[in-house]
């Protein structure tokens, strides 16, 4: 398959090099990321690349962020064995958290027994590797609370790494939900790779049924606003909401809405400007 590298430099890294990564990669088709120095390298096969629909999503982050500067330019790659260039650069991740640690790997990366979770995770393009600062403290937060036979509920599961931390620590049931037939797939079989039994649906809240003790959705400020009446009405009173996906500046918006609809505000994790909130619900 041939694909499109997009080039990006820009002056703070810091925080737009995550944001950029954000937008393309959960609300567009772009599949991997390299770091660079001054930016960000974004690949996304050649049938799927829209400059009109590129060009719109940095508008609409210039206004938010007047200042992000930046440019961009892209080209068509030479046709190449992608997997093995991926799994080149594709790292395990080590997420430590308060009394212990969790290796989260691919089935070309070592195996550890020094560690209180192994997570063997193929990512291919579903988002959820724990290399996103918003994953790696959603699983901490997974790892630190007790789950032990609680149902839970991951939406936007993507690989199924929370749903799968969560049934290894005792839940009793738990049910993953993404809109993307491909992360739906990629999660059904990470969840056999790891021996859990998950139960998945492809859609999004307007599938859910029954209660849940505890609520996971590590996606976007803006479904999260949309879809937290949802989440609200499916979790038991005393249950837990934990959110992520979005920068430390969106949190009183987030809190705002969930004071509404009877949760409050009960603990929050902050990693390179994201932000994850625990809620309770009354």
């Amino acid at each position: 398959m041939k694909y499109i590298e997009v080039t990006f430099t820009m002056e703070d890294t810091s925080l737009f090099r995550d944001l950029l990564v954000d937008t393309l990669g959960n609300e567009g088709p772009y599949e991997s990321f390299v770091e660079t120095k001054d930016g960000l390298q974004a690949y996304v096969p050649i049938d799927k690349y829209d400059e009109t629909w590129l060009r719109q999503q940095l508008q609409e982050l210039r206004e938010q962020f007047p200042t992000f500067n930046f440019q961009f330019s892209s080209h068509e790659m030479e046709d190449r064995d992608w997997n093995a260039e991926w799994e080149k650069g594709h790292q395990a991740v080590l997420v430590e958290y308060n009394g212990g640690s969790i290796w989260v790997r691919a089935p070309f990366h070592p195996h550890r027994t020094d560690v209180d979770y192994e997570l063997l995770i193929e990512p291919k393009m579903s988002f959820g590797t724990a290399h996103h600062p918003t994953t790696y403290m959603m699983l901490s937060y997974v790892a630190e609370l007790d789950m032990q036979g609680k149902r839970v509920l991951d939406m936007g599961c993507g690989t199924a790494v929370l749903a799968i931390l969560a049934k290894l620590r005792g839940a009793s049931y738990v049910e993953g939900v993404d809109i993307d037939e491909w992360a739906f797939n990629n999660a059904r079989e990470n969840a056999a790779s790891n021996g859990v039994e998950i139960t998945l649906k492809l859609g999004d809240a307007s599938t859910l049924g029954g209660t849940f003790d505890v609520i996971i959705a590590n996606i976007n400020r803006n479904i999260l606003l949309a879809d937290m009446d949802k989440y609200a009405a499916v979790l038991n009173a005393g249950g837990t909401l934990l959110l992520s996906g979005f920068y430390e500046a969106d949190e009183p918006a987030l809190v705002a809405k969930a004071n509404t609809l009877g949760m409050t505000l009960k603990g929050k994790k902050n990693r390179q400007q994201w932000s994850a909130l625990q809620l309770v619900k009354a």
